[in-house]
């Protein structure tokens, strides 16, 4: 059961349910046994014709390389405006990579080369940046190094960092935010030798879980409005609309990744009684957990990643398990339900969730310490900007100076007061030392990249920046804000 003491661990508060509902909805929780509507009889502008649980998950295609050599993979993918088949029956204009939503996915190794040539076939640039990567700047994908229409551009992902759920997306500044809201978005997944001689589930019952929302008009076309957290309630798993998951009675891997641009899930198992469905998170956005945590709920704000399992054997055949939604905007009917899992039959199960995961380095001893405060022009007020430290992001500006090799630690503030935030930054990952004070969550105590933020919150991460040298950029990933201007840049050398 999602209790206070849960909501107010997370940052929860009266403070943040008002900032959820300042931000154009209302904060609902799901409650054991509450009915939930069909999507078609509720708000009529953003309905889609589809009932709840009628339509099969999907897998994102697995991008196939066109040459191997000893040490490295090439790949060729093509960003074009393709029509999709996302509402059933229906063909949405969507910007994809090789005309598929959710894009498609690249499996990567840990020590060997990833090579991917992005050809641009829209009328407007892009940059494509690995979210979680490790990459020298030339191919990190930065907001202002993008790629014209009609060119061509190499990226190189040497891979020499953890296995992890990493994903793509679109990071043309300005452009950034519209472009990964209509498609410009897919999978990147990173995997470790180490990681596979856990046992941990494999194959086709290791699963990918890609969250977005969207807004449909009558002709089954997205609408976009910037920063519209409120009308964005036709909820997607892998580009379908609250689809269902036929399951074998053993347990199951299923990697998160919320490529929303402003919706927060605070998600949960319910089979519509009230009995509490804990799961087991052994992963974050940067690789696995020291050890599995268990978990009443998986909080997931826009860019952040989570790997959990879940042990179906544990239920009747024939039993329905929704992955249930309690945190607005939108009406419980349509944005307090995920996706639905279906148990079939117990079926043979050599995998395993051993005790340890993996070994985290001890924290360095830092030599730097920072504030960061994130505000923007709160709703209402007219104004339309968003800031780190009282200012709008500046291409020809360096906000922060960092030493090669240093350790540092840096406080981030939510000061605005009515909305969420969250804090991704590049090339790094953090390890979150406090939130308002107290220890993290277990949940989060891994390797990040994105840190969430209710209003008022703080919380104390602490970086090692001795990898790549150059100019980076640190933002606001509810990626709306950040095209607001809530973004800066960091020199690294």
């Amino acid at each position: 059961m999602f209790t206070r003491r849960h909501a107010i661990r997370l940052g929860l508060t009266t403070g943040a349910v008002g900032a959820v509902g300042a931000a154009g909805g209302v904060f609902r929780t799901l409650t054991a046994g509450q009915p939930a509507a069909t999507p078609a009889t509720a708000n009529a502008a953003a309905a889609a014709p589809a009932e709840p649980f009628s339509v099969p998950l999907t897998i994102p295609p697995v991008l196939a390389p066109y040459r191997r050599t000893r040490t490295a993979d090439f790949y060729r993918v093509t960003m074009r405006r393709a029509g999709v088949e996302i509402l059933p029956g229906t063909r949405t204009d969507a910007l994809t990579y090789n005309g598929s939503f959710t894009g498609p996915t690249i499996r990567a190794t840990t020590g060997r080369t990833t090579v991917v040539q992005q050809i641009n076939r829209l009328d407007m640039p892009a940059s494509v940046h690995l979210h979680g990567g490790n990459n020298p700047v030339a191919h990190d994908g930065g907001m202002m190094d993008t790629i014209a229409p009609g060119g061509k551009r190499t990226y190189v992902y040497e891979n020499e960092q953890p296995g992890a759920t990493l994903w793509t997306h679109d990071h043309a500044h300005h452009m950034e935010s519209e472009h990964v809201y209509r498609g410009l978005s897919g999978l990147y997944l990173l995997r470790d030798p180490a990681e596979d001689a856990l046992g941990l589930p494999s194959g086709r019952y290791d699963i990918p879980l890609v969250l977005r929302d969207a807004q449909f008009d009558g002709n089954a076309q997205l609408v976009y409005t910037m920063d519209d957290a409120e009308n964005r309630t036709t909820i997607l798993v892998n580009g379908r609309p609250w689809p269902y998951l036929k399951v074998e009675a053993r347990t199951y891997r299923f990697r998160l990744v919320n490529s929303c641009n402003l919706r927060i899930f605070v998600l949960a198992l319910s089979d519509g009684s009230a009995t509490q469905h804990p799961v087991r998170q052994i992963g974050t956005d940067g690789g696995l957990l020291a050890a599995p945590a268990e978990t009443p709920v998986l909080v997931l704000s826009p860019g952040e990643r989570a790997d959990f399992v879940v042990d179906f054997s544990k239920y009747a055949p024939g039993t329905k398990l929704t992955l249930a939604n309690m945190l607005g905007p939108g009406p419980t009917e349509l944005v307090g339900q995920v996706m639905r899992f279906d148990v079939g039959e117990r079926t043979a199960d050599t995998s395993r969730v051993p005790d340890t995961l993996a070994t985290l380095p001890a924290l360095a001893k830092p030599t730097v310490e920072r504030s960061f405060d994130l505000s923007m022009d709160e709703p209402g007020s007219g104004g339309h900007q968003a800031y780190i430290n009282g200012r709008t992001f500046d291409p020809d500006r360096i906000d922060t100076h960092v030493e090669w090799g240093s350790t540092e630690v840096w406080t981030v503030t939510n000061k605005s007061a009515t909305v969420p935030h969250n804090f991704h930054t590049h090339l790094v990952q953090f390890r979150i030392l406090e939130r308002d004070g107290q220890p993290p969550y277990p949940a989060e105590t891994g390797w990040k990249d994105t840190v969430l933020l209710f209003p008022g919150q703080t919380a104390k991460l602490q970086l090692t920046f001795d990898s790549h040298r150059g100019v980076y950029p640190y933002h606001c990933h509810m990626i709306d804000h950040s095209a607001m201007g809530m973004m800066a840049q960091m020199k690294i050398s």
